[in-house]
This record gives structure tokens, sequence and C-alpha cells, in this order.
């Protein structure tokens, strides 16, 4: 009998011990590959799911394409764990890690979602949302791309303070956007408690300038209270940055957490920076300089509204939190605030809109202060660190601060940039004790190997030849053991699709890194691979619009589908295949390269971002509603940056002759080759609307040299006169005109733009689609009283009539057509617009039009 009471007593204390260390779930999860809302309901009858046998799940879908999966499990929790509720006063569903997204229910009731799958979940869960010693349901919903897995076993536990004290810092009586040197500021901490208990500790405010001095100090006793407390610290800053970390200590949870906030930044005057290390190819196309090429007209809105619409508008908050307080919400929320100030950079030194420098000095100073003593600068804790996308995020915090830098000579941007360089040269290599960056991202290691791309300019900017050795061990790396072999299986066959995993942006990405490491090496084997990519994207892979690419991965030969659903155009790919494009051009100074280059802007480039609102869609079809949006995506950030390129190969110099190319109105501004004389090029022009262009001719002294002209490969009866005289020239591409040029010579081109049938080839066989001059029309159904699906066009008789009067009043763009269809065995006319104007109201597009063969 004692025996049995022993063993009794035993058994009842570690059941008591099991639970005050938590209630780990464990056992078999049932799912199921639908979604459904009612599938949160605890009364929903799972009884046909299947059951995973652990938290880990995989398809052999080669797409990143986000599907859905629930799971479900039933969990008695007995009132025993109430005791390990009353440490903190909440409990906690700890799950680890999730790939990717979830929704997480408990009871019907949601309790938590997490959009990224490098995120830890840790729910609170209250007394009363459990049902004690009876059945509970777990329900969750989880997004994927073809695998679901969950780091830990699930457990129910006291939630650890770091998941109920919920902080924020503030200014209480000044603008946190604005300088706050010799200012009487109340800096705030604001405490949300989200547990039932009262805790009191001790606060601390250290504060420090830019340079990470410490300038003052204070700290006082405080009381949480339950819900929303705030505590203020006064402090007249000699500084115009201000950096204040918050240190609060609950000696009753043994607990220390910090919390930092950024304020202010520097006014400073900007110097341009050149690099110290030239090119080894010579540069055949030199960029116009952004402060010297004003473009104007239907692309010149689309400027403005990048920067009106867009740049201003950018959730600076949201895109440096997770490096001001690691870790970030989600895995690669640090690559947004260097994508936006390359792009804010390049739209500044372009437009010269101070509001913009006042953004681009607050973001990148805050960013550099954020950075660790070791060089890190990501948004990642230190346990995942180098782990998924923290390269990726270090790249493009160099790509923003090396463009920064370059704009302004502010030369902690150069430091910054230079001690990530240190510490990714320390952390990956193949000597003792290194990481293999292969390892350290995602799509077979192309995430992390493009930091290539930055490196090469990194290397450009110190002349540290550590920089230009990691570049080698880079290119080394693609041939290790998992590698993605990009060289050697594009010099072998050539095919994109075949290459890697065929992920497209991040292919280019290493592409484009690649050209720079040609030009700054001169060595050809890194050529040959960048122009067959090229070659095979060209005549294989390329949509009419100037993208790439759908469910973010290469496809098979000719293999384009367009439909919304077939997350065609990422608006990532469109921007690296436009840069991958510039790298070439500057190259060779080959029209081709600028063919694309055009393709790209006048159609899917403008055409992802909303005019109207700033929005941009992340995948931009061509058949279906363009779903644009403001949340902070990839392609948020990525289509800015492209738009902020425009006026790079607007105009510039080819073989150092000023070069005429994309025909907008504006001006150009240059200076010849003797290095002394400057010229001015004024355009005036309704193009795209009409092929007709006059260019007035300012040199500052009369002088000869040679001007050229691009004649569009879409362009017929190409015409050119200088001062009313017609000039003769047999060239297919670029008009050469050299004479002795005065101020005032007026130079008229016309070109008529006929409408080039295309055709829609094995993904749309029996359907056509138009191209007029260099943009793509489409079928907008706001525009239309009939359905695209009921009309068909003959290629035999296009004849566009102009009617720009069916637009709305607020649409951005003067470009409408009419032009006669067959609608349901009746000719009716139907509207078309430019591509990239279309679906701005939410229209519906159709891009391929069913062909009418009755002729």
């Amino acid at each position: 009998m004692k025996y049995i009471l022993l063993l009794f007593i035993c058994i009842f204390t570690n059941e008591l011990s099991m639970y005050a260390q938590g209630l780990s779930i464990e056992g078999r999860w049932k799912y199921k590959l639908e979604d459904n809302k009612e599938f949160s309901n605890p009364e929903f009858n799972d009884s046909g799911w299947d059951e995973l046998e652990n938290l880990s799940w995989q398809d052999k879908l080669n797409t990143t394409a986000n599907r859905l999966l629930w799971i479900r499990k039933s969990v008695f929790i007995p009132s025993t764990l109430k005791k390990e509720l009353e440490k903190t006063g909440v409990l906690t569903l700890s799950m680890g890690k999730i790939k990717q997204s979830d929704q997480t229910y408990l009871n019907g009731k949601l309790i938590g979602s997490t959009g990224s799958g490098a995120s830890y979940r840790n729910y609170l869960i209250r007394e009363d949302d459990i049902l004690w010693d009876k059945q509970n349901t777990f329900a969750i919903r989880i997004g994927h791309w073809g695998r679901f897995s969950m780091s830990i076993t699930p457990i129910l536990k006291a939630a650890e303070p770091d998941y109920f004290f919920v902080y924020s810092a503030s200014l209480k009586n000044a603008d946190p956007k604005k300088p706050v040197l010799n200012k009487e500021i109340t800096y705030q901490l604001s405490v949300e408690n989200k547990s039932e208990k009262i805790a009191n500790g001790l606060l601390k405010a250290d504060f420090y300038d830019f340079e990470g001095i410490q300038i003052f100090s204070n700290q006082k006793t405080v009381n949480l209270s339950v819900g929303a407390n705030s505590f203020d610290f006064s402090y007249k800053s000699s500084s115009p940055f201000v950096k204040v970390v918050y240190s609060l200590s609950i000696p009753d949870y043994d607990y220390k957490g910090e919390w930092n906030g950024e304020f202010g930044y520097e006014n400073i005057v900007y110097k341009n920076v050149e690099p110290v290390v030239s090119d080894k190819v010579n540069q055949n196309y030199q960029p116009g300089g952004l402060e010297n090429v004003q473009v104007n007209g239907w692309l010149g809105d689309k400027l403005n509204a990048n920067i009106e619409q867009r740049l201003h508008k950018v959730d600076e908050d949201a895109l440096l939190a997770g490096f001001i307080n690691r870790p970030g919400v989600h895995s690669w929320i640090g690559e947004h605030i260097g994508k936006f100030l390359e792009a804010a950079c390049n739209a500044y030194a372009n437009s010269g809109d101070l509001a913009l420098k006042i953004q681009i000095d607050r973001n990148a100073q805050q960013l550099i202060a954020a950075q660790l003593e070791n060089g890190y600068l990501g948004t990642y804790d230190l346990v995942s660190q180098w782990t998924s996308w923290d390269v990726w995020s270090h790249k493009y915090d160099m790509v923003g601060l090396l463009r920064y830098y370059e704009l302004s000579g502010f030369k902690p941007a150069l430091e910054t940039c230079k001690k990530i360089g240190d510490i990714l040269c320390l952390k990956f290599g193949d000597g003792e004790g290194q990481k293999d960056i292969i390892k350290a991202g995602a799509h077979v290691g192309m995430a992390a190997t493009s930091v290539l791309d930055p490196m090469t300019d990194l290397y450009r900017f110190t002349g540290d030849k550590k920089y230009l050795d990691f570049c080698y061990y880079i290119i080394k790396s693609y041939n290790n053991p998992y590698g993605p072999r990009i060289i050697s299986t594009l010099d072998s066959i050539g095919r994109v699709d075949k290459t890697a995993n065929a992920k497209a942006y991040e292919m280019l990405t290493n592409l484009v890194g690649v050209a720079k490491l040609y030009r700054i090496t001169n060595d050809d084997k890194f050529l040959k691979p960048v122009i067959a990519a090229w070659s095979d994207i060209v005549a294989n892979r390329l949509y009419i619009t100037g993208t790439t690419s759908s469910f973010e991965h290469f496809q098979d030969d000719q293999i384009l589908p367009a439909e919304r659903g077939a997350n065609m155009g990422e608006g990532c790919v469109t921007t690296t295949w436009i840069q991958f494009n510039y790298q070439l051009f500057s190259i060779f100074g080959e029209m081709k390269y600028l063919d694309e280059i055009e393709r790209s802007v006048y159609n899917h480039l403008t055409g992802a971002e909303n005019p109207l609102t700033g929005g941009v869609s992340y995948y931009t079809p061509l058949m279906g509603a363009k779903p644009y949006g403001t949340n902070i995506t990839c392609c948020m950030s990525s289509v800015p940056r492209a738009i902020a390129m425009v006026p790079l190969f607007a105009n510039g110099k080819i073989d150092q002759s000023p070069a005429i190319l994309f025909y907008q109105p504006g001006d150009y501004k240059t200076i010849l080759n003797d290095a002394k004389t400057s010229v001015e090029f004024k355009t005036e022009t309704s193009f795209p609307g009409n092929g007709n262009v006059v260019i007035i001719v300012n040199p500052e002294k009369s002088t000869k040299f040679s001007v050229l002209f691009r004649k569009p490969y879409w362009a017929e009866n190409f015409i050119l006169k200088v001062n009313d005289k017609k000039q003769k020239f047999l060239v297919q591409n670029l008009v050469a005109i050299e004479r002795l040029w005065k101020n005032g010579d007026r130079v008229e081109i016309s070109f008529d733009m006929p409408v080039k049938v295309l055709d829609g080839g094995i993904s749309y066989p029996n359907m056509i689609a138009l191209q007029r001059g260099p943009q793509v029309l489409v079928f907008d159904q706001a525009l239309n009283s009939v359905r695209a699906e009921d009309v068909s066009i003959s290629p035999e008789s296009i004849n566009l009539l102009e009617d720009n009067t069916v637009l709305p009043k607020k649409w951005i763009g003067s470009q409408a057509y009419q032009l006669d269809a067959i609608v349901d065995g009746n000719q009716q006319k139907i509207i078309l617009v430019p591509f990239a104007d279309a679906g701005q109201t939410g229209g519906v597009i159709s891009t391929w039009l069913k062909k009418d063969n009755s002729k």
C-alpha cells in the first residue's frame, strides 16, 4: 500500500512539475489543403482530414505561389496549468517559427497572426480563453510556398515579459521627423502591459549623439499598470540627431528589456563623390547625368508621380523599425530601406525636390546609427543572424548607402558600408571557422550571392582589394555543393530556366553583379554568361510588355502565361531586367539593349505603379485587374527604383557624342569632348501621342561636333531635318549628324508609329495584341461597355482613331483609341489605352484579344 501511495505521489508530483514548465502540445495534427473560414470553428467536424506524423509537410511544385493549408488539434488543458498562468498573469502559445505565414485560433478566437517565416510565434492566451479541464481546439491557417514546418513542438507556458510588454518611443512636444538640436523636448517611452498583473521596476534612458557618444542619462522608478503606460524624460540636445536607449528592469520577473528610439537628422550639404577605381572596360554609353536630364510629358508625369505619390508617402518608421529594434517583423524587411534610399537619391538628383532630400538624410542617418559595433546592420536577432535573407538585406543596405555617399559625400555612409564589407569578409569564405555563403540564403544560395552587386561598387569607392577578392569568392562559391552554378550552366547550355532553380529576380541581380565585375576586371569569362542569359531571355522568355517570369521563375521556351493567377511580371524582376540591360547598354552602347529598356519603361515598369495612388503591383498581369497596393513588399520598393533610373538612359553620350534616345519633352545639358564647351538640347514633342519632335540645339559657342539621334526599331518614315534641310542617312538605328552647330539650330524629326500586330504564340493561340510605337495597347473593361471575351479583331483592318473624351476626369494620361471590332458577330467600336495607363481606376484589362479569322 505504501508503495502504491508513493508511486501515486511521484506521478502526481511529476505531472505538476510538467505543468509548472508548461503544457507541451505533442502528437499528431490533422490537416487540409483547402481554405474555409469554418475550419477555425471548434465544432467543425474534421474527422475526414488527413494526419501529419510530425509538424512538417512539403509538395513537389516548383513555384513560389502562395497556397493555403489548415491544421487542427484538440487538446485537454487541465486547471493545474493555472499555476503557470499566475507567474506573469498571462499564458503564451509558443510555436517557434512557422513556414511561412499563419493565423492561429483557439476555440474559434484569433489569438495571433504573423506574416513571416523567420519570426517566432508567441501568442498571448488569457484565462478566459481556455476551457479548463476540457478539450480545446487549436486551428491554424498557414500560407506556404510548397512546404510547411513548425520549428518547435507547441507549448503553453507562462508568457515572458517580452511577449506582453509592447514598447514604442516618441516625442511628446516635437516633430520626430525634424532635427532636435537645441530644443526642449520631452522624450516619451510608452509601454503597454498586456498581462493581467501590475509590475514595478526601474526605467533608465541613455541619450547618444550620431557618433555614439553618450550625452545624457536619467532614470526613474516606474509602476506598469495593466494597459497603457507612458514615461517622460526631458532633454535639450546639443546634437541634431539623438538616439535614446531605454532600459527597463523588473526584479519580480528577473527581467531586463531594452528599447531604442532615434530622432532627428543633420541637414548636410551634398557634394558628389567619384569612385577611386575606374572600370577597366571602356564605357561606350555614358549617362547624361541625372541633374542634367529633365524629362517632361507623358513619361515625366510618371517620374513625378513616383516622387509625389510613392516616395514621399513611404512609411519610414516601418522601413527602419527592424534595424532600430531587432528583430524586424519579417525576414526580408531589411531590404526596403536600401531600395528606398537608392530610388530617392536618384529622384532627388534629377528633380532637386527638397522634401525628398530631407527624407534621404533622415533615413540614411538613422539607418547608419542602427549599425552594431561589429558591423552588423540586419534585422535579425542574435541567434538568427546570417540565415535566410540576412545577407540579402545587407546587400541592399550597401546599395542604398553607397548611392547616398556618391550623391552627398557623407563619409559615415561609406564607413558603414566598409563595416558591412568587413563583417561579410570575416563571416564567409573558405577559411577555418567561416561560413559557406551558399548556405546563407534562399534559392540555391542566389539570394546571398547577389551581394556581389554592391561589393563591386564598394571596391570601386574604396580601392580595397579585399572587397574584390570577396567578389571572386562569390564567383567561386557558385560551384560549391548545392550552389547555383550560374556561370558554368549558362556557359554550357545558355538557358536561364535550366540554371539553379530558375528563380528570376535572384538570378538577374546576380547577373547584374557579374556584369559589374566584368566592367572592373575586363575578364571575358564574366561576359559570356551575361550575354547568354540576355539572349535566352529575349528570345524565349520575354513578355511583349518588357518583363519576364511567372510564379517568379523563368519558364520553358515561349511559356508566357499572362493571367493574374499566373503571378507574372514580378515588379522586382522588371526592375532588375532594366538594370541588367542598363549594364549591357553602358558596356556596348548598342541599341538592342536600349530597345529592351524602352519596352519595359513604356509598358510593364510604368504600368506597375498607379499614377493616381502611388500603389504598386507585386505582379502586373496582362490579363486581369492590376492588384495595386501600398503595403510594404519587395516590389513596392523595387519598382520606384527603376522609375527613378529613367533619366539615366533617356539621353547621354555614345562614343563621346551626345545622343538623343527617348523622344520625350525636356532638357538635356552636357559638356562636349573638349571638356570646355557646354551644350543644351531642348526637346518639344507630344510623344508618345504622335511622332513629331522638335529639338533646339544651344551650344555655348558655335562648335563642330556630332549628335546622335536614335531611330527606334518600331518607327517608319523617319525623317530628320536641321534648319529645314532634310538630312540623308543610311544607318538603321542611330543617325549621326556632324556639323558646325550654332545656338538656336532647329532639328525636326518626324516618324510614323504604325500599329504592329503581335501574335499570342503557344500561350495564347489565335489571339493577338497591338503595339503602337513603344506602347502595347490594351482593352480596359472600365472604359468599355462590352466584355473582352466577346471581342475579336481583324489583324488586316487595324485603324486607330484618337478619342480621349472617353477617359475619366481624374485619369492620368491622354491617350485613348477607338478600334473597330467584332462583338458577338456585329461590328462595334472598342476603346484601347496604353498598358501603362490601363487599370488605374480598377478596371480589368485584356492585352490578348481573339483574332477574327472571318476575312
